[in-house]
């Protein structure tokens, strides 16, 4: 044991600044919102445990928090397949080598370094105000555009396609998954003369099943995350009529606008339960659709 540790004490002396940072930053705050989540607490007072009353309050009288589950799994249904979708057909371009492919890659991921920022959502709420860009172009066709950010009926959509433009991630993920497929069985597949459709369905996609499932859990988590385009956008309040009322949004609020951080610690392990469930799912239905080379015999 003495020469195991001190054959190892290097490895343990690096590792030691990233365990203590770990263990105060992530493992200690983690502990703490659980406990908070039993409480009455406002930052003002001292924690008052109260046992499960948030979450009795959460499921029983609570009509925003419903109104943001719903928002939200609107949102995640809708924008990771058109993302992924999206991406996946923009990787599909890129892979026949065009020219100046390394420029469209680089062009293609921005929006994906920049999408989550606060400034984007500033730029994208300015495109979408009445008298924005899109309505803008819309009146030059002689059409008069809505009012893309006032109306339930459109709200949401907006931070959708702004979903969708932030692609570039997923998009290089598709092209190396697409550059990893063999050749010769898009040549095989040309001399049984099999169409492109039938070909994308029986070579690309099977092939490619391990990146999507890899594309689809990230995604996912990423969209249920979502936050700064619709705390922009809504002005924080997730108006119009609660339609930009996500999850985050809602989580924010309590803690920071009311101060109930109690509360919103129990909304945040809410929240966590929601993800591992749907990455849980998401896990046991792969083994239906996702072969790996290995699994190949």
């Amino acid at each position: 044991m003495h020469k195991f540790i001190r054959r190892n004490i290097a490895g343990y002396a690096f590792l030691l600044p990233w365990l203590v940072g770990f263990l105060l930053l992530a493992i200690g705050p983690i502990l703490a919102s659980l406990y908070l989540s039993f409480t009455k607490y406002n930052v003002i007072n001292p924690p008052r445990w109260i046992g499960l009353d948030n979450y009795v309050f959460m499921f029983t009288m609570d009509d925003r928090f419903r109104k943001a589950l719903s928002v939200t799994f609107t949102f995640v249904a809708i924008s990771v397949p058109a993302k992924l979708c999206f991406a996946l057909a923009v990787a599909m371009v890129l892979d026949k080598g065009i020219r100046a492919i390394g420029l469209y890659r680089a062009l293609f991921y921005l929006p994906s370094i920049l999408g989550g920022s606060i400034a984007v959502a500033i730029l994208w709420r300015q495109l979408f105000n009445y008298d924005g860009v899109i309505n803008a172009l819309l009146r030059t066709v002689g059409i008069e555009g809505p009012y893309w950010l006032a109306d339930p009926n459109y709200s949401l959509w907006t931070l959708v396609v702004l979903a969708v433009w932030q692609f570039g991630s997923p998009m290089l993920i598709f092209l190396a998954g697409l550059r990893a497929i063999p050749q010769d069985l898009y040549e095989a597949a040309e001399i049984d003369a099999a169409g492109p459709v039938r070909t994308f369905f029986a070579i690309t996609v099977p092939l490619l099943a391990p990146v999507i499932f890899f594309n689809l859990v990230l995604q996912m988590i990423e969209a249920f995350k979502s936050f700064s385009g619709a705390f922009i956008i809504s002005g924080g309040t997730g108006a119009p009529l609660d339609s930009l009322l996500f999850y985050t949004v809602y989580l924010f609020n309590e803690a920071f606008s009311f101060l109930r951080m109690g509360y919103a610690s129990a909304l945040a392990w809410v929240l966590l339960i929601i993800i591992a469930a749907f990455t849980a799912i998401a896990f046991w239905t792969s083994k239906y659709w996702v072969h790996y080379e290995s699994q190949r015999g």
